[in-house]
């Protein structure tokens, strides 16, 4: 079931807000969300909910060991034995066949047999990143062990963010799962962040990858068009490509946000306007926050790296990002690749940075970004080195073509809405709304019939289209 489909939007969602209101205690609302949330997984993946309630019951059980033996031997091998068991099921339904495939082709030979796995189950990066940070908070007493297995399992598949984020800790919902309130402020902010966030998959993200797609050719097609492709057009396609990620990710973020906050739960931000950066460790701090804050926190500073523990750590945590967001060398590379330049701008230091000026910060870190985000598109490498050979100006099809001229008269408006998009626009009209009771009215006035309006324009768009899935789904 997709965020940005009409059943889920004017049934399943309704249905659920309908049948949240009308209960009474906060045991019933966690039922009602635990039921809403196993029907939700499963209306997509009716085999690997068993995969899910599975590792639902090994982790809770864990963390119930881990507290009960706190400070004991016990503790640590429950913990171990936690995170190992997480570890092997993502690297089981997401790696195996990468490995496989690799050592096949690095001994010519099918040493190793593939593993018989029709896709990865959806959400499953999430859920299991979710679940080794309750574990290891268990272990480091940041948090005690949920004692309710239902409750416990309502927080695991809790349907807003389970399929693609943000990443929850346990920590930051544990007191709302026990006891939440709910106000018509929260539920009108959470209606009006939905809708924003429908707005940007919907208006921006899908109609970008149009561009991208008749530029670049997809991954089924074997990126056909990439040969075609003129200096103009890569460049092109790869600045679509990145306002694309963006709008569609932070555009789920923002629902999944905004449906939390109308069922009472207030999650963290994942995405905080990350192309205003002015370097690239800025803009990973406003980029995909729960993964980033995530591996900060449990993987930057391992002990095996000694001395040099901040760098190794460092390079560790860039390749685990890469190799978290696909089982492919591309994604691998586009990790390493932002590794080095997060390094070497700790090399050179905050200080030294704010000494270059402002907007050659700005256009290197935008190069960088751009270039990043088309490692990340081209799963096969041939037509990665097509692609990079192109945009350095070594491609074969000269600077621009006619069809390149027409993609962006065509798109002109769409594009020039999506950069303004990247800005923080709904700041500026929070502060406005803050100077007098007058303005605050006329913005949430506003607002409303604004919201209102992309409603109904989604609605009518989404009539009609073949809708994109969103892209973290397969992550």
């Amino acid at each position: 079931m997709v965020f940005s489909r009409l059943f889920f939007i004017f049934f399943f969602f309704v249905i659920c807000i309908i049948a949240y209101a009308s209960s009474g205690s906060i045991k019933q609302k966690n039922v009602i969300l635990l039921i809403a949330s196993l029907i939700f997984y499963a209306w997509g993946e009716p085999v690997y909910i068993l995969l899910l309630i599975v590792s639902s019951v090994v982790n809770y059980l864990m963390a119930l060991g881990i507290e009960y033996f706190r400070g004991k031997k016990t503790d640590y091998i429950l913990t171990f034995t936690a995170v190992t068991f997480n570890l092997l099921i993502l690297g089981y339904y997401k790696y195996s066949g990468f490995i496989a495939e690799n050592i096949n082709a690095l001994f010519s030979s099918d040493i190793i047999p593939m593993p018989d796995i029709d896709h990865m189950p959806i959400g499953i990066s999430f859920f299991t990143f979710q679940t080794i940070s309750y574990i290891i908070d268990c272990h480091w007493e940041e948090v005690h062990a949920e004692k309710s297995y239902p409750n416990f399992l309502m927080y695991l598949s809790l349907f807003p963010q389970l399929i693609a984020g943000p990443i929850v800790r346990y920590s930051t919902v544990s007191e709302e799962i026990q006891d939440r309130k709910i106000c018509l402020s929260d539920i009108r902010y959470g209606l009006n962040r939905f809708i924003l966030g429908l707005s940007k998959k919907v208006i921006l993200a899908d109609n970008l990858y149009e561009i991208v797609k008749n530029i670049f050719g997809e991954a089924q097609n074997d990126f056909a068009n990439i040969g075609n492709a003129t200096l103009t057009g890569a460049w092109l396609g790869a600045i679509c490509y990145a306002m694309y990620i963006y709008f569609d990710f932070s555009g789920y973020s923002d629902m999944a946000i905004g449906m939390g906050r109308v069922f009472g739960f207030h999650f963290n931000e994942n995405f905080n306007h990350p192309f205003i950066c002015k370097d690239v460790t800025e803009f990973w701090q406003r980029w995909h926050i729960s993964l980033s804050t995530f591996f900060r926190d449990y993987l930057l500073y391992v002990p095996i790296f000694g001395k040099r523990r901040k760098y190794g750590g460092l390079f560790l945590v860039w390749f685990c990002t890469g190799l978290w967001h696909g089982a492919n060398w591309n994604f691998i590379i586009w990790g390493l690749y932002y590794g080095i330049f997060v390094f070497l701008e700790m090399k050179i230091g905050k200080k030294n940075m704010k000494k270059v000026p402002v907007a050659l910060r700005h256009i290197y870190n935008k190069l960088v970004i751009i270039i990043g985000f088309g490692i990340f598109y081209f799963e096969d490498l041939g037509k990665l080195g097509t692609f990079l050979k192109t945009l350095f100006g070594f491609g074969e099809n000269g600077l621009i073509s006619n069809i390149d001229k027409m993609s962006f008269v065509n798109n002109m408006f769409l594009i020039i809405l999506s950069v303004i998009c990247t800005f923080p626009i709904l700041s500026l009209f929070k502060k406005i709304s803050e100077k007098s009771f007058t303005a605050q009215v006329a913005v949430s006035f506003s607002t409303t019939w604004v919201c209102a309006f992309l409603l109904l324009l989604c609605s009518l768009l989404l009539v009609n289209s073949t809708n994109q899935p969103f892209l973290y789904f397969r992550f």
